[in-house]
């Protein structure tokens, strides 16, 4: 989803650097993976094709924070509003 990020937290010997990935646009999202000591985080399309990607050694990754953008579903609205009122009151 677009304003979905990733923070990256890495130990660059004598000091940390920090790093974004975010969904640039509409429709995209940003995935994380840790395959064979590699850290990678994309941005992908709706279809799957990766627009970018960052690599890092995960022994030099210090943190990976996540920050979706809250999302509002029609579910959750509903859920928010009570149904009828409490007859005690």
């Amino acid at each position: 989803m677009k304003g979905d990020r990733v923070e990256i937290v890495v130990d660059a010997g004598d000091t940390t650097r920090t790093y974004e990935v975010v969904a640039s646009r509409a429709g995209r999202r940003v995935e994380t993976a840790v395959r064979r000591g590699v850290v990678e985080v994309s941005e992908v399309t709706r279809s799957g094709s990766v627009v970018r990607t960052a690599r890092f050694m995960a022994t030099r990754v210090l943190a990976l924070v996540e920050q979706p953008v809250p999302r509002e579903d029609a579910s959750e609205v509903a859920a928010q509003r009570p149904l009828r009122e409490d007859p005690k009151t």
